[in-house]
C-alpha cells in the first residue's frame, strides 16, 4: 500500500503555521511529512521562505510518530556537506530515528545567493557525489578527513548521532542522477511518475528501496476558486525541471510562466473537491513503482480545510489504492 505524506511547503507558509500544520497532519492520519528547503519562493506571490531546519527542529517536538524528511536539501553550495551531516544527525537524534535526509543537486534559485555562480549540470553531479560521500562517512561517527576536487573536510566528527544512521533519499531526474541515487541512496526521490526512471534506479542497484514522489493539488469546495489559486501560485511548475533548475529569481519564473494559462495548470494539478481526481493522480505514481507520495496543498490559507477534508474523505479513499 502506498504511503501518503504531507508537505510543509516553506515557499508559501509562515514558519509558525508550518509547525502547527504538520502537527495537525499527524492527527489527520498522514503517514509521513516532507519539507522543502529553499532560500526563495518560486514566485513573489507565494510570499514566504523560512529556514527549513529551524522549522524541522520545532516539528520534531510538535509531532510524536510522524516521520520527517527534507524534500530536498542541496549540499553542494549554500550548505557545506559536513554541516548538512551535522544538521541531519541532530534531527535523527531529536526525532528518535524519525528523520530521512532527502538530498538533491539543487536549483540556481536558492544556491546563487552565496555569490559563486551556478555550475553546469555535469559539475553539479560531480560536486553532489563528493558531498554525499562526505555525509555518509560522517554518519558512521568516525573522524573524517576528505580531500576532493570540490570539497575538503579536516578531522570532522559528529558527536550526536541517532541509534541508526539517518537514511538518505536522493533526488534524480535522469540517467546520471539515477545512477548516483542507486549507488549512494537508501531511497529515490523523483518529481514525475516516471516508470522509466524507477526502472533505471532499480536496475542500477535500487531494487526494493523506497521511491518518493510528490503531487500538488488545490483543494477548495469551489472548483473555480481552486483553479484560480493554482494558476496564481503554481504556474511556475509548468516550465519543467530543466528550466526550474536554472532560473535565478522569482521574477524570472514569473516571466517564464507569462503564457501559462489556468487550464494548463489544472491539467497537471487536481483542482476542487473531487476525491477521485486525486486518487487517479496518485495511482499514476503507484503504477510507475512509487511507494510514497507526498501531497502539497496549494495556498497556506487553505491548509486546515485541506487537512479536515483529507481526514474525512481523501485519506480513506487513498488507503484503498
Amino acid at each position: 500500500m502506498v504511503e501518503i505524506g504531507y508537505t510543509m511547503m516553506c515557499e508559501q507558509t509562515p514558519p509558525g503555521q508550518l509547525v502547527d500544520d504538520v502537527a495537525e497532519a499527524e492527527r489527520a492520519g498522514f503517514d509521513y511529512a516532507v519539507i522543502s528547503d529553499h532560500y526563495f519562493p518560486w514566485l513573489e506571490e507565494m510570499g514566504h521562505s523560512p529556514y527549513a531546519w529551524s522549522v524541522l527542529g520545532a516539528a520534531a517536538r510538535a509531532t510524536e510518530r510522524l516521520p520527517l524528511m527534507t524534500y530536498v536539501t542541496c549540499p553542494i553550495m549554500r550548505y557545506h556537506p559536513a554541516v548538512v551531516a551535522q544538521k541531519a544527525a541532530t534531527m535523527g537524534a531529536l526525532t528518535g530515528g524519525r528523520f530521512t535526509l532527502g538530498l538533491g543537486a539543487g536549483e540556481n534559485l536558492n544556491e546563487h545567493v552565496i555569490g559563486e555562480g551556478w555550475p553546469p549540470a555535469d559539475t553539479r553531479h560531480e560536486m553532489f557525489r563528493e558531498a554525499v560521500e562526505i555525509i555518509k562517512e560522517l554518519f558512521e561517527g568516525r573522524y573524517t578527513t576528505y580531500h576532493g576536487e570540490y570539497f575538503d573536510v579536516d578531522s570532522a566528527r559528529l558527536f550526536d548521532l541517532p541509534g541508526d544512521p539517518v537514511p538518505i533519499a536522493i533526488a534524480a531526474s535522469g540517467g546520471r542522477s539515477g545512477e548516483i541515487a542507486a549507488e549512494y541512496g537508501d531511497a529515490l526521490v523523483a518529481v514525475d511518475p516516471d516508470a522509466e526512471l524507477v526502472g533505471l534506479f532499480s536496475a542500477a542497484g535500487g531494487r526494493g528501496k523506497p521511491v518518493y514522489g510528490q503531487l500538488a493539488l488545490s483543494y477548495d469546495r469551489d472548483a473555480e476558486a481552486a483553479k484560480e489559486r493554482a494558476h496564481r501560485l503554481w504556474r511556475w511548475s509548468v516550465t519543467g525541471w530543466k528550466v526550474m533548475a536554472e532560473l535565478p529569481a522569482p521574477v524570472n519564473f514569473a516571466a517564464a510562466a507569462q503564457t501559462v494559462r489556468p487550464e494548463d495548470v489544472a491539467g497537471k494539478v487536481p483542482c476542487g473537491p473531487d476525491v477521485d481526481a486525486v486518487v487517479e493522480a496518485v495511482r499514476r505514481y503507484t503504477e510507475a513503482g512509487f511507494t510514497h507520495v507526498a501531497l502539497v496543498q496549494i495556498g497556506h490559507e487553505h491548509q486546515r480545510e485541506f487537512l479536515d477534508w483529507s481526514a474525512r474523505e481523501l485519506l480513506p479513499a487513498l488507503r484503498r489504492l
